[in-house]
């Protein structure tokens, strides 16, 4: 079994409260859930108005299917327009036996 965790630095340069960040968060988390069948959640900067952190995971069988899902869910979030611009992103595959 391999577990893929992927951490995605965003910022939200057109937001101006909370409630905008909100928005635009669950614009994205729920399209990338439903699409890739991955966990997501904001993990960090919860309380900045333009910055986020994103908690995504899959689990897989294979190695390389892990890094695939994940590698399309970053693709998926680069290519849609979700008021984001992606500053960094960190992928680890973990395996577990």
């Amino acid at each position: 079994m391999n577990i893929g965790v992927c951490k995605l630095n965003l910022r939200l340069p057109g937001n101006s409260s909370l409630k905008d960040k909100r928005r635009v968060l669950k614009s994205i988390t729920s399209r990338v859930s439903n699409k890739f069948n991955v966990a997501v959640a904001e993990v960090d900067n919860g309380d900045r108005w333009q910055l986020t952190t994103i908690g995504i995971c899959c689990v897989s069988n294979d190695h390389r299917h892990a890094n695939e899902i994940m590698s399309n869910v970053i693709a998926f979030i680069i290519n849609n327009i979700f008021d984001a611009e992606i500053l960094d992103y960190e992928i680890e595959i973990i395996p577990v036996s």
